[in-house]
């Protein structure tokens, strides 16, 4: 009965902990799409209408810039960000180095930045571009807090790869539910609080958009600290910390993290751009910004299918050739998307395809990722957790910040600003569809070639590694006094997935 009771308490103790991951999933990702792809919808179409077409197009132009110089700066910090994560302890676990100060900050920042600062952008513009610089970066640090200490949980909750798999999972229902409910209800939400009821709303909607999104996130961060149990085991205890001069030699000498970085990088930067495009192909190509709300309800539904389908499809497939037929599904979905033109099912149709395997991407990608973790323990003598999944995020805000400017581009070589109207005139349309369709392609494919020729660690070669860690971890096999005979074992276990060990 003892035995009974324990066992049903330790399953509902993992099921409470998935749910609260899932849930601070929905919130993050909430917070994610409203930044990644609905900022920039409203910067190119509410700041700048000066009656000045010149005038307007150069300061679009000079915000996108300043967003993605900034970001791709913020790659350097990133790291370092998942190293002090890593060497932070807390009675609630990692997710807690964000704080909530940071949460606060982060909530002010957002809601300044979808305003035009008292008229600020008119009055003073060049005054208006550098405290946007400024509230920017300090969002965004604030933000890499929370996403790298957030996703960074995964190897921290356990060993087991079908368990990862099934955690992930839930929290990638999660985040399909909040990225694309926020399509579903921007429009409704912007038009409900705007003076102006048609169009893309105002500037007030979309400020009281920005408050409702950023409370979201903070309501389930705190679910997440309240709701969640990392695993206490000598294989998470190293015996010194990772130095700051160290950070970036522990990133480049974990071979399959580079590989697999490299691959998502050419990936994600394309997904981020053609999905930042769609609400503009909805405004201004098929001319009803409000339907896009019938693309995201059917996104949300078909994600929520298509994401509870990774675990047995990986273990019946394996997570390579998932990875290898959604990109394939994902480059069909492109091609009928550009000559789909002003048909609703066509668009829809399209759009679907290229969306339906993005969230199985994201869970091999993140899965890869996180078996990295411990390739890299037995490679190289020293656990981070953090700072590995630290890339993931990196990467997607790298693709996030490319993304923002090529639309930028995209929309002032279209004529699709503001002050436009919400067609645009077929050679404007081309100009669109050449930008936001075809780099996407090229990338997804650079990304798929990068996978097949230099990711090489499998579900099977991870057992093994975490087997092998098991014997040896806090050994002097890993330590600077290892024997021959030991460090051969380490080789052999890792020679498959990439190179021999180092130290």
């Amino acid at each position: 009965m003892s035995n009974g009771s324990s066992a049903e308490q330790s399953r509902s103790k993992v099921m409470t902990s998935r749910i609260a991951y899932a849930t601070g999933a929905f919130g993050h990702d909430i917070f994610y799409a409203t930044l990644s792809t609905y900022l920039i919808m409203f910067i190119t179409s509410h700041l700048f209408n000066s009656g000045d077409a010149a005038h307007n197009n150069r300061m679009v132009l000079y915000i996108t810039t300043i967003i993605a110089v900034l970001r791709i700066v913020e790659l350097f910090i990133d790291p370092f960000i998942g190293n002090m994560i890593d060497n932070t302890t807390t009675k609630w676990g990692q997710v807690q180095a964000v704080g909530r100060r940071r949460r606060c900050g982060q909530l002010r920042c957002l809601m300044v930045l979808f305003t035009d600062m008292g008229g600020l952008n008119e009055t003073n513009p060049m005054l208006y571009l550098a405290i946007f610089a400024v509230l920017y970066i300090v969002m965004d640090i604030f933000y890499s807090f929370k996403d790298i200490s957030f996703w960074s949980m995964v190897p921290a909750l356990t060993f087991s790869s079908e368990e990862r798999e099934k955690t992930a999972t839930f929290a990638r229902v999660g985040s399909t539910i909040g990225g694309n409910i926020v399509g579903v209800v921007i429009m409704p939400i912007v038009l409900f609080f705007s003076v102006t009821k048609s169009g893309s709303g105002d500037k007030n909607g979309w400020f009281w958009f920005a408050f409702i999104v950023a409370l979201i996130g903070i309501i389930s961060v705190i679910c997440v600290a309240l709701g969640t149990h990392e695993v206490d085991s000598t294989l998470r205890q190293n015996k010194t910390k990772t130095g700051f001069k160290d950070v970036f030699r522990m990133l480049l000498k974990n071979d399959q993290l580079m590989a697999i970085a490299l691959s998502y990088l050419a990936y994600t930067t394309g997904v981020a751009i053609l999905n930042a495009s769609e609400l503009y192909y909805f405004q201004y190509i098929l001319g009803d910004a409000s339907k896009f709300s019938i693309l995201a309800t059917i996104n949300t539904l078909v994600g929520l299918v298509s994401v509870s389908l990774f675990p047995k499809l990986a273990q019946q497939f394996s997570r390579r050739n998932v990875f290898v037929v959604c990109l394939g599904i994902m480059l069909a979905g492109i091609v009928l998307f550009f000559f789909a033109g002003k048909s609703l099912a066509l668009v829809l149709v399209a759009a679907e395809l290229f969306f339906i395997p993005q969230p199985l991407v994201f869970l091999v990608v993140l899965m890869t990722i996180t078996d990295c973790v411990e390739y890299g323990q037995l490679k190289l003598g020293h656990r981070d957790e953090a700072l590995t999944l630290s890339v993931r995020p990196l990467l997607d805000k790298f693709g996030g910040a490319v993304s923002n400017w090529v639309i930028a581009f995209a929309a002032v070589a279209a004529g699709m600003t503001a002050g436009s109207e919400n067609h645009v005139s077929a050679q404007g349309e081309m100009n669109f569809k050449l930008i936001v369709f075809v780099a996407p392609l090229v990338l997804i494919v650079i990304g798929l070639l990068i996978f097949l020729t230099r990711v090489k660690l499998t579900e099977e070669k991870h057992a093994e590694i975490v087997a092998e860690l098991e014997k040896t971890w806090g050994k002097d096999a890993l330590g600077a006094n290892a024997s021959a005979e030991d460090e051969a074992t380490i080789a052999s276990a890792t020679e498959e997935a990439g190179s021999t060990p180092t130290k």
